[in-house]
């Protein structure tokens, strides 16, 4: 198929005249030899051609354009009845010929290509289902974040809160709303515990505020706890050297605790 802009540059007519001769032969031209493209065919053209300002418009196309098929290339050149349009449609006719032959005399080779490439969709799915395993067996479990990497040590904590599927739980005596912008990375649905002393900035109202756009969040007050932890599904417990909203401020360790005993003795003191 060819566009008809094209085709009249082949031609060498005027687009207008083209379309003239067309209007008044349009019972030549059923849909089989010439159509209208839809918006979609039409952006999918222009992505792979370059289009010019004009014939894009600055508002924007009024119209779709029309396509020839072969049967439309040589009925056009016909109505349109010179010498150019005859002699540029024979070697138009040419070209649809030989590019017939190559595909049937590259059939095989075409098929046997699709195959290959059908077999090697199908390899690299496996590697990244292999690859996504790999992925999630690898896990670090402790971390040292020194002064400055703040970067690192967020986007560590971030992973954390990422992970939880239920719950989140919090143990943070200096919570304040820069504490709220990292929870607010939790996975949607996940409920989160925040146990904190109450020595932040936290107001009832950053609680509200926070609830309004992701629930739910609740704060409980216990005078119990020196360090921090973070415990993700009442499964796992991770042991934070420093408050969570100064992360990367100052040289702290991140550590899971392996211990089951020990991870259920924290979950049953915060509950």
């Amino acid at each position: 198929m060819i566009i008809y802009r094209d085709l009249a540059e082949l031609y060498q007519v005027q687009t207008k005249r083209l379309n003239e001769q067309v209007k008044r032969n349009v019972d030549r031209f059923p849909n089989d030899f010439c159509f209208q493209l839809t918006k979609d065919e039409y952006e999918n053209l222009r992505c792979q051609n370059v289009t010019s300002n004009t014939e894009s418009g600055a508002g924007g196309r009024r119209y779709m354009p029309y396509v020839y098929t072969e049967q439309g290339i040589a009925m056009l050149a016909s109505v349109l009845k010179s010498d150019i349009a005859t002699t540029v449609s024979v070697h138009i006719m040419r070209t649809f010929v030989k590019m017939r032959r190559f595909l049937l005399s590259n059939a095989v080779i075409f098929e046997r290509l699709n195959r290959v490439e059908l077999k090697q969709l199908k390899t690299d799915q496996k590697f990244e289902k292999v690859f996504d395993y790999i992925a999630s067996q690898t896990e670090v479990k402790q971390n040292i974040f020194y002064d400055g990497q703040i970067y690192d040590a967020l986007s560590f904590i971030v992973d954390l809160i990422k992970k939880a599927k239920t719950n989140l739980t919090l143990i943070d005596n200096y919570v304040d709303t820069n504490t709220f912008n990292l929870l607010c990375k939790k996975n949607a649905g996940i409920d989160v515990i925040v146990v904190t002393a109450g020595k932040g900035s936290l107001t009832t109202k950053d609680v509200t505020k926070f609830n309004a756009q992701y629930p739910k969040l609740s704060v409980k007050t216990m005078n119990d706890f020196h360090d921090r932890f973070l415990i993700v599904d009442d499964a796992e417990v991770y042991h934070i050297g420093a408050s969570i909203k100064d992360a990367g401020k100052k040289s702290f360790g991140i550590t899971k605790i392996e211990d089951n005993d020990l991870i259920q003795s924290l979950i049953n003191k915060v509950r």
